[in-house]
């Protein structure tokens, strides 16, 4: 099977050194959850590439959740995902659109804000 580049793989990346940083320590104390993403190139549930963004361990890996489940599991399409993670829409409107499915807990996914992404670099 073709594996897809996704628009999404490099703000994974971007998360990953962002949980490495001290802020990013501040975040994994106060979250503390494990957040799945399920990120399809087209239609949501088609060609999955899933991440785990462990906020208790303050870790990123490509690939399903080991160890249980995750508080919160989130389904994108590539694009909506990165409208999300660079603050072009919000996460309650893309929800509430459609745009982000949900499973697990809801009290969990609503702490997944924009903090933990990265702040995009000003020029």
């Amino acid at each position: 099977m073709a594996t897809t580049e996704l628009k999404s793989d490099n703000l994974f990346e971007m998360i990953k050194f962002h949980l490495a940083s001290d802020a990013g320590k501040e975040l994994t104390k106060k979250i503390g959850l494990v957040f799945q993403f399920n990120i399809s190139p087209k239609k949501i549930g088609i060609d999955e590439v899933s991440y785990v963004v462990d906020l208790k361990k303050g870790e990123v890996t490509k690939g399903t959740f080991e160890g249980g489940k995750p508080d919160a599991t989130f389904y994108f399409k590539d694009d909506d995902f990165v409208k999300v993670a660079t603050g072009q829409t919000n996460p309650q409107v893309a929800f509430m659109r459609g745009m982000m499915k949900i499973k697990g807990s809801l009290s969990a996914a609503q702490k997944f804000t924009p903090d933990i992404f990265p702040k995009p670099a000003k020029m």
